[in-house]
């Protein structure tokens, strides 16, 4: 073989040699690049796993709901006997006895009025939150737990303010106890449950969405912050929990919308903890006071006072010897800023007070006569009876 021939071929040997190790690393490369998609799970197995999930949650939660049935004694108007040629007739006696309770020579009749409602167990020692307008009035309390056992119950404290009441029954044993969420982080489209005994019928559960957050001027309480919710609410109840599926309580079902279907409302688990943290330890509530009265920043009295926008919250009135009066506020102020938070709106504001430690010294941002000033005053106690202006 002559020098050229051999040359030729080792040259077309390395030329193929080169060849097949591109393809192998090209090859190689591709398969480690590259993975197929897994395959997406079947409807069957999404179906199952969120129906288990259903499941769990009514299974763990049901338990620490109960039955909350009130008595309440009240007097009738009625006379103490049958009037008129009839008293001796036992038709009319019973019907008088009937709407007016049994009558007794001399004093004016009593007749029981009963009610119910729903709670949920929040610790391991007897304690129930419920609604307040669930056991207003009432002489006597009921707890009855999913076991059917029952026991009288005691009311801790009441605060009518935000419709929420502690009741404390004795148990005789271990208790399944509700964990309370973070009602802050709640989003519109969650799955939200509702479980309570909607008229007399315990444990019902039904299963809905967060249809919005932030709910107020609705007319139920004095602070309102309301979660709306579609899962089905009805009379009875109240007082119940609306838990997410984590099977944490997110809220405390409080109301429906009587005119319209797919619309309750229930107050937020965080507003409940700190009401509840108060009614155990002080049977009472204590909220913070600035001393003025607001109102609300429409786009007409924004321009008006040279206002960017409708955030905060105008000063309508300064009460005399008040916080506010003490901090010279003035009518027309704008407050902004509360203690380094942004102010949405008046009541962002009022819970911002409200929430306030008793004594402390805090800033608020205000803007007056279109300048931005910072003020600083002292937040005393609300006085109590109905709620006072901020």
């Amino acid at each position: 073989m002559t020098p050229s021939v051999a040359r030729s071929v080792l040259i077309s040997i390395v030329f193929f040699v080169c060849i097949g190790a591109g393809f192998w690393i090209h090859a190689l490369w591709m398969t480690t690049r590259w993975t197929p998609p897994p395959a997406p799970p079947s409807t069957g197995t999404t179906v199952d796993t969120l129906q288990a999930a259903f499941v769990a949650v009514a299974e763990r939660v049901r338990p620490a709901v109960v039955h909350i049935g009130t008595v309440q004694v009240a007097r009738s108007r009625r006379p103490p006997i049958v009037p008129g040629p009839f008293a001796d007739d036992p038709f009319f006696k019973d019907f008088f006895d009937q709407f007016f309770g049994p009558s007794r020579p001399g004093a004016p009749g009593e007749f029981r009025q009963p009610g119910l409602g729903s709670g949920v167990i929040i610790n391991g020692r007897g304690y129930v939150l419920t609604n307040f307008h669930v056991i207003k009035g009432a002489d006597a309390v009921t707890v009855r737990l999913s076991s059917k056992r029952e026991y009288r119950g005691r009311i801790i404290g009441t605060d009518p303010k935000t419709d929420l009441a502690v009741v404390r029954f004795e148990p005789e044993g271990e208790l399944a106890v509700a964990t309370l969420g973070n009602s802050d982080a709640l989003r519109v489209g969650e799955w939200a449950i509702a479980i309570g005994n909607p008229f007399g019928l315990d444990q019902t559960v039904t299963v809905g969405v967060v249809s919005a957050t932030g709910r107020a001027d609705v007319g139920i309480a004095s602070y309102e912050n309301f979660i709306q919710t579609d899962a089905s609410i009805n009379p009875g109840n109240s007082g119940g929990p609306l838990v997410n599926l984590h099977g944490e309580v997110i809220g405390i079902n409080t109301a429906i919308v009587a005119t319209g279907q797919g619309i309750g409302f229930a107050i937020p688990a965080n507003m409940a903890k700190r009401i509840t943290s108060q009614l155990i330890d002080r049977g009472k509530v204590t909220r913070g006071w600035l001393g003025v009265s607001l109102q609300p920043i429409t786009t007409e009295l924004a321009q008006a006072l040279g206002l960017r926008g409708t955030n905060g919250a105008v000063v309508a009135r300064v009460h005399p010897g008040s916080p506010a009066a003490a901090a010279e506020l003035k009518q027309n102020d704008v407050i902004v800023g509360f203690d380094g938070a942004a102010v949405d709106d008046y009541h962002h504001l009022q819970r911002l007070v409200a929430e306030a430690e008793v004594g402390k010294t805090i800033k608020l941002e205000i803007v007056r006569d279109r300048q931005p000033r910072t003020v600083q005053l002292k937040i005393s106690e609300a006085p109590d009876g109905p709620a006072p202006a901020r």
